[in-house]
C-alpha cells in the first residue's frame, strides 16, 4: 500500500463532508461491468444518507490526502431494506445476527494496492466491535457469461472473495431495480449473496 493513502472508519455526521465525492465515485465505478449503472447524483446522495442516519453503520474511506479515492460501506442487516432482508428471513436467519457489507468502490488508479483487503478487514472489525453477529454477507449482481458489455479481459472477484472466507449461497437471492447504460427504463437485476462466519 502506498504511504500517502489512509484507510479510516467513519460513521454518522463525520461522513457529511464526504458525501458529494462518494456519490460521484459510486457513479463512476458502477458504470463498469458487471453493474453498468446509469447513476444519478441526487439518488446517490439520498442513498448515502442511510449511513449518516443509522448509528451502527460504518463507512471505510480510502483517502489520498483529502481526496476520497475509495469507500466501503456496511451496516447490520436489521437496518437494511426489505429486498435485502427477505432471502434471510425466508431461510430462517435471525436478522440481528447478520452483518451486511453493502459495497466497495475504488478509483481504478488505486487498485492492486491492498485497499480491497483493508475494506473487508475494517468492516469485519466494525461488526466484531458491535458484537452479536454470526454471519457477514454481501451480494453481487449476476450477469450472463455472454453479456454484450462483458469485457474480454473481465475477471470475476470470486477467488478474492473465497480467499477472504466468503462463499456464494445460490439459495440467498434477491432482485434490485436500476437502469443500465443505454437502457430507457429500469429493470430488475438478480443479486446473489455471499456468506462468511463472523469472528
Amino acid at each position: 500500500m502506498t504511504q500517502n493513502i489512509r484507510v479510516e472508519r467513519r460513521s454518522g455526521a463525520a461522513l457529511i463532508p464526504y458525501i458529494p465525492d462518494l456519490a460521484r465515485l459510486r457513479i463512476e465505478v458502477f458504470r463498469d461491468f458487471p453493474y453498468l449503472y446509469d447513476g444519478d447524483l441526487d439518488y446517490e446522495k439520498k442513498y448515502l444518507q442511510t449511513y449518516i442516519d443509522k448509528p451502527d453503520s460504518v463507512m471505510v474511506l480510502a483517502l489520498d490526502g483529502d481526496r476520497v479515492v475509495g469507500a466501503s460501506t456496511a451496516l447490520p442487516m436489521r437496518d437494511e431494506t426489505k429486498e435485502l432482508q427477505r432471502p434471510f428471513t425466508e431461510h430462517g436467519y435471525d436478522l440481528n445476527e447478520v452483518f451486511y457489507c453493502s459495497e466497495s468502490v475504488l478509483d481504478k488508479n488505486y487498485r492492486g494496492k491492498g485497499i480491497g483487503v483493508r475494506f473487508f478487514e475494517e468492516r469485519e472489525a466494525h461488526a466484531e466491535a458491535l458484537g452479536g453477529f454470526k454471519f457477514i454477507t454481501f451480494c453481487c449482481v449476476e450477469r450472463p457469461a455472454d453479456h454484450p458489455r462483458r469485457p474480454a479481459d473481465y475477471v470475476p472477484l470470486d477467488a478474492f472473495w473465497n480467499k477472504r472466507g466468503y462463499f456464494k449461497h445460490p439459495e440467498l437471492r434477491t432482485e434490485y431495480l436500476w437502469k443500465d447504460l443505454d437502457d430507457a427504463e429500469e429493470t430488475l437485476k438478480p443479486m446473489t449473496f455471499w456468506l462468511n462466519h463472523a469472528r
